[in-house]
C-alpha cells in the first residue's frame, strides 16, 4: 500500500496570499508618509497569520525592516531573507541574548541592566541597538521620565552602538488628542537624546493607526503591520488598501433540515420551515471563532452570502443555502474575502465576534494552508 502525500490530498481549508496586494499596500504606506520615510514591516505572529516565510518573500526589497516579537521569529525571517534587517521589538529572555549578538539582529532596550548584558556580550564588534521609550503605552521600554539619565549610561557602554530611538502609540486609532501630545513629547525627548550625542538615530513611533492619521510626525521610519495585510485600523484609509488573504473552505455535505430540527450544539438554532443546509469543512480549530455563533455571520458561496446556523464547532460549520438551487458537494466557499461582487472583510468577522481584526487574522490554524497567488 503506498503512502499517502499530504500534497496529493484536497484542501479543505485555506489563505490565499496576494502577493501583489501586499506590495500594493506597502507602496501605499509610503505615498502616505513620504518617500525619505522607511517601512518596517511588522511580520510577527507568522505575518499576522499570513505566512511569514510568503509575506518576506513578497517584501523583502520593498521594505527597509522586518520587526518580529521574538528570537524564534527573527531566526525565521533570515531563514527567507538572509540579509534583511530585523528588529525585535520585546525585549528578549536572558539566555535568547547571546542569539542576538551572534545574528546582529537589533534589539529593543528597555532597561540600563538590558544594554549592560548585550554590552558583555558584543565582543569587538559594537552591536546596533534601538531604545525604547514608554510614553504612554505603559508595557515596555525605558520610562520617560528616566530616559535622558538612562541614555548617558548606555552610550558609556563600550560594545554598543544606539542606532535608533522608538515609541509605542497606545491609542492612535482612539484618541487623536492623547496621540499628538504624545508625538510632541516623544519629539521632543529625542532632540534631547541627540543633544546627548546620540548621532542620526532612525527615529520610529508610528503604528498603522499612526501612519494614517499622523503621516506628519512619522519620524525616520514607520512600522506597518495590520495596514499591510489589508485592513486599515482608521476606517478613511481602507479604500486605498487591498485585502491581502482570502480564507477559503470547502462544501462536504449537503441535505435538506425538516422545520423544526435543530442545528448543531445546544440547538440554539431551529429550522423554522424546510431548510437547504450545508456542512463546511472549517471550524473554531481553524480559527473561525465560537464567538461568532448566532450572530449574523455569513460566508460565500456562488458570490452570494449565506447566513452561518447554530454554532461553531471544533470543525464545521452550517450554512444556510436553501436560496442557492446550483450548489455542489466540494463547491468552494469564501470564509473572508471576495467572491464575485460581495466580500467580507476581516473588519466584518471581527465586529460579530467582538474581536479586533488582529485577532482574526493571527487566530487561523495552522492546518489552514497559506498559499501564494
Amino acid at each position: 500500500m503506498n503512502p499517502i502525500s499530504p500534497t496529493s490530498i484536497a484542501r479543505r481549508t485555506w489563505a490565499e496570499i496576494d502577493s501583489a496586494a501586499l506590495r500594493h499596500n506597502a507602496a501605499a504606506v509610503r505615498a502616505q508618509v513620504g518617500a525619505g520615510v522607511q517601512i518596517m514591516a511588522v511580520v510577527k505572529a507568522n505575518a499576522y497569520g499570513h505566512g511569514v516565510g510568503l509575506v518576506v518573500a513578497a517584501l523583502a526589497g520593498t521594505v527597509e525592516m522586518f520587526g518580529v516579537a521574538n528570537v524564534r521569529e527573527a531566526v525565521e525571517v533570515r531563514e527567507h531573507a538572509a540579509d534583511a534587517p530585523v528588529f525585535i521589538l520585546g525585549p528578549a529572555l536572558p539566555e535568547e541574548r547571546a542569539e542576538i549578538v551572534a545574528q546582529r539582529f537589533v534589539p529593543a532596550i528597555s532597561s540600563v541592566g538590558e544594554a549592560r548584558a548585550y554590552a558583555a556580550l558584543a565582543g569587538a564588534e559594537p552591536l546596533a541597538v534601538h531604545l525604547k521609550i514608554d510614553t504612554g503605552m505603559g508595557r515596555t521600554g525605558l520610562w520617560e521620565s528616566e530616559v535622558i539619565a538612562a541614555a548617558r549610561e548606555i552610550l558609556a557602554l563600550r560594545g554598543l552602538r544606539i542606532t535608533g530611538l522608538a515609541s509605542h502609540l497606545p491609542v492612535a486609532d482612539e484618541d487623536d488628542v492623547f496621540t499628538r501630545e504624545q508625538l510632541a513629547r516623544f519629539h521632543a525627548t529625542v532632540a534631547e537624546l541627540r543633544a546627548l550625542g546620540i548621532a542620526q538615530p532612525v527615529v520610529h513611533v508610528e503604528n498603522s493607526a499612526g501612519i494614517i492619521g499622523f503621516p506628519a510626525q512619522a519620524g525616520d521610519m514607520v512600522r506597518a503591520g495590520l495596514m499591510l495585510y489589508g485592513s486599515a485600523p482608521r476606517a478613511e484609509f481602507q479604500p486605498r488598501l487591498r485585502a491581502v488573504m482570502t480564507w477559503k473552505t470547502r462544501l462536504t455535505l449537503l441535505r435538506t433540515a425538516p422545520a423544526g430540527h435543530g442545528i448543531s450544539y445546544g440547538r440554539t438554532f431551529k429550522t423554522v420551515h424546510p431548510t437547504r443546509v450545508a456542512t463546511l469543512a472549517v471550524g473554531y480549530a481553524d480559527g473561525y471563532q465560537r464567538h461568532l455563533s448566532g450572530r449574523g455571520a455569513e460566508v460565500l458561496i456562488g458570490g452570494r452570502r449565506c447566513p452561518v446556523l447554530g454554532r461553531v464547532t471544533m470543525d464545521q460549520i452550517v450554512a444556510d443555502v436553501t436560496a442557492l438551487p446550483g450548489v455542489e458537494v466540494g463547491d468552494e466557499v469564501v470564509l473572508m474575502g471576495r467572491q464575485g461582487a460581495e466580500e467580507i472583510p476581516a473588519a466584518e468577522l471581527a465586529e460579530k465576534a467582538g474581536t479586533i481584526a488582529w485577532e482574526i487574522f493571527t487566530g487561523i490554524g495552522r492546518r489552514v494552508e497559506r498559499v501564494s497567488l
